[in-house]
């Protein structure tokens, strides 16, 4: 033991603990295991796969400048919700209806729905 200014030091008592608690924690520490090997299938979704569409009646359209779009499954943050068939405005324009459709997005590793739309 050392003394400086009238306080003694334990200095060999402090190295003794200083090397029992690196001795102790380097004897605990291990590596993390490597993550499993990665399946060429896409990873499953963060939430449940879609369900199937309802059957729905199609009923007759007001008249003849309506389209009819029919019911899809919307996720609303905790679970799937169906929203009912209707008609929507015909375009003005000749052009091509896109119907709405579930698509998966590899690179956001999740469903994305797609509204359908006039193209």
């Amino acid at each position: 033991m050392t003394q400086r200014s009238g306080h003694r030091l334990p200095v060999r008592g402090l190295a003794v603990a200083t090397a029992c608690v690196l001795l102790i924690g380097v004897g605990t520490a291990a590596a993390q295991p490597p993550p499993p090997p990665y399946a060429h299938a896409p990873p499953p979704p963060p939430y449940a796969n879609v369900p199937p569409p309802r059957p729905e009646a199609v009923p007759p359209p007001p008249n003849r400048n309506y389209v009819w779009e029919p019911g899809h499954w919307f996720w609303n943050g905790s679970r799937y919700v169906w929203v009912q068939g209707h008609y929507i405005q015909r375009h003005p324009h000749p052009v091509h209806w896109v119907q709405g459709r579930w698509v998966w997005v590899p690179s956001q590793n999740r469903w994305v729905w797609h509204e359908a739309h006039w193209q």
